[in-house]
């Protein structure tokens, strides 16, 4: 299952046959609004598991990513930052998220974090809605 993007007219967002399991994300990405299959974003997230857990309290090689949305970069406690990521000024919402994952040196120049990113837009609105889904 994959991502979907709902165009949008001026009564709202139009009809869409998204993917089972689906999820609506407060994310626009060519002004569709996009949703997200957690399962798929699971499969996705593999990729960041070596760096990245969704268990609060434990960080690995990057921080741990529980409570992620709504949170300020830079601010999960025993955690070693770059001083990009502190001083980006980002509050991670589900869309500054879905940008951010396509390449994340360029979101925040200097930042420490070694993934190239993730082209697709559908595998970031997936991992979006896999973090989302895991107790946000």
């Amino acid at each position: 299952p994959a991502a979907t993007t709902t165009p949008t007219t001026e009564a709202g967002p139009a009809p869409t046959t998204a993917a089972a399991g689906a999820i609506p994300l407060e994310i626009s990405f060519n002004g569709q609004a996009m949703t997200g299959d957690p399962e798929a974003g699971r499969a996705v997230f593999r990729q960041c598991q070596a760096c990245h857990v969704l268990e609060a309290g434990v960080n690995r090689v990057g921080p741990s990513l529980a409570g992620l949305i709504g949170r300020t970069a830079g601010t999960v406690e025993g955690f070693r930052y770059s001083a990009a990521n502190k001083g980006s000024g980002i509050i991670w919402t589900e869309q500054a998220l879905f940008d951010y994952l396509e390449n994340p040196r360029a979101k925040i120049p200097g930042t420490i974090m070694a993934f190239a990113g993730l082209r697709k837009p559908e595998d970031r609105a997936n991992v979006v809605a896999y973090i989302k889904s895991s107790g946000q």
